[in-house]
C-alpha cells in the first residue's frame, strides 16, 4: 500500500497555500472571455481545470472560497470531511471516501477539509469549472469568518 510520501514523490506534488499538497494536471485550452464569464469576473479563464490534492496527518485545507463550483473526487487513502458554510451560515459536512467518491462544492461557499483519522492520508482530485484562477480565490480570515459566522467559531479556529 502506498504512503502519502509515495504519492507526493510519484505525482510531484508541491505544498498548497491552503494546506496539503497539490499539482495541477489539467487546464483546458478552451477559454471563456469577458462577458462569457459568469458573475463579476473579468479577463480570461480556462473552461475547466483539475488538480491532484493530498492531505496527510494533521494537514487541513483551510477555509477559503472560489467563484466556481468545485468537484472533489476520491482516489486513495482514508476518509476526508469537507465542511461548507453558505452565505446564510448553514454548515454542511460532506464525507469523501471510497463509499462516497465525489462531492460538489457550490461556488462562493466557504469550505475547508480535514482527514477523519489523523494517522492517515487522502489523495483526491479537484475539478473546477470555469477553471481555477487565483483571482477567483479568497483565503478566509479567521477573525472575519468568526464575526460573520460566530456559531461556527470552534470549527473556524480549527481550520483556519
Amino acid at each position: 500500500m502506498k504512503t502519502a510520501q509515495n504519492w507526493i514523490q510519484e505525482l510531484e506534488l508541491s505544498p498548497h497555500p491552503e494546506g496539503g499538497y497539490y499539482k495541477e494536471v489539467y487546464r483546458s485550452e478552451e477559454e471563456l472571455v469577458g462577458e462569457l464569464l459568469p458573475g463579476d469576473r473579468s479577463g480570461i479563464r480556462s473552461v475547466s481545470t483539475a488538480i491532484y490534492f493530498l492531505l496527510e496527518g494533521n494537514d487541513f485545507s483551510a477555509f477559503h472560497r472560489i467563484k466556481s463550483d468545485e468537484i472533489w473526487h476520491f482516489y486513495a487513502g482514508d476518509s476526508l470531511i469537507i465542511y461548507t458554510i453558505d452565505e446564510n451560515g448553514l454548515l454542511t459536512e460532506y464525507p469523501l471516501n471510497s463509499d462516497v467518491p465525489m462531492q460538489i462544492i457550490p461556488r462562493n461557499n466557504w469550505f475547508a477539509a480535514e482527514l477523519k483519522e489523523k494517522d492517515s492520508y487522502a489523495l483526491v482530485g479537484c475539478t473546477v469549472a470555469p477553471g481555477f484562477d487565483f483571482e477567483d480565490f479568497e483565503m478566509g480570515s479567521q477573525e472575519d469568518l468568526i464575526k460573520e459566522f460566530p456559531k461556527h467559531s470552534d470549527l473556524i479556529k480549527q481550520l483556519s
